[in-house]
């Protein structure tokens, strides 16, 4: 199994498991392969490590940590893999405990806002002009992109 490293033409980063650099180089010649953040066909290899097993490779003797100040933490950064993973999750969280009410959102927002249908959670799409219209009337709105692998189980 080779993992590729991979980027679609929006930078959008994700790795690839192909059988082979054959298999990958075939589907992605037939467009079957596509970004899971903004479907884009138009995906090219990225530069990458080897990764190699060392699960029996003798344990290497960790480095002294340097001392901490007092009273400081340590916290470690999440990797970009890691942060995609959880944008993506955030994605999923969202689209699972809201309503898709497509080009109505607006009209929708109103009706929540003023007590004219049930308060929920609702996603939608809206204009530029339309979102500054919502904002003026101190409702609240967010942009959050969710992409198509959102709303789909991943293997």
């Amino acid at each position: 199994m080779k993992v590729f490293d991979l980027a679609c033409e929006h930078g959008h980063a994700f790795e690839g498991w192909f059988a082979s650099a054959e298999a990958f180089g075939e589907q992605l010649g037939r467009s079957l392969v596509h970004c899971p953040v903004c479907e884009s066909a138009n995906v090219r290899r990225t530069p990458s490590a080897p990764r190699l097993n060392l699960s029996n490779a003798p344990e290497a003797r960790p480095s002294q940590p340097a001392p901490q100040a007092q009273g400081a933490q340590a916290t470690a950064m999440p990797t970009e893999a890691q942060l995609r993973a959880l944008w993506l999750e955030a994605a999923r969280q969202l689209v699972r405990n809201t309503e898709d009410v497509g080009e109505r959102f607006a009209e929708e927002a109103r009706r929540i806002h003023y007590q004219e249908a049930p308060q929920r959670g609702i996603r939608g799409v809206t204009t530029a002009e339309q979102r500054a219209e919502l904002e003026d009337e101190g409702i609240d709105v967010f942009s959050f992109p969710i992409p198509a692998a959102a709303e789909e189980p991943l293997q």
